[in-house]
């Protein structure tokens, strides 16, 4: 069965691989997890740190999709719309209208 960990065990342990006084293995070791809890945790606090200072003003200006995400779905339907232009041009030229 998998074992599971409450926040603030989670936390204790994070914020002692932040701190670097000893390594991922050695506090793996004291707490009797593996290796690579420490370090996922330890990534997820780094990570979420700058959003646990962020005011509701900044939290409102953050964008709600990313940029990346958005240039991809232009990409999509800028083929799409080219498709479907080549599409209807040749269906006109079957009825005779162009």
């Amino acid at each position: 069965m998998k074992k599971s960990y409450d926040s603030k065990f989670k936390s204790k342990v994070a914020l002692e691989a932040v701190q670097g006084q000893r390594t991922l293995a050695e506090i793996a070791g004291d707490y009797n997890i593996h290796p690579n809890l420490v370090a996922q945790w330890k990534k997820k606090l780094l990570e979420s740190l700058p959003d646990m200072f962020a005011t509701q003003k900044e939290k409102a200006v953050e964008n709600k999709f990313p940029e990346e995400e958005l240039l991809r779905q232009i990409g999509q339907l800028k083929v799409e719309n080219e498709f479907l232009q080549k599409k209807y041009d040749q269906y006109l030229l079957k009825k005779g209208k162009i």
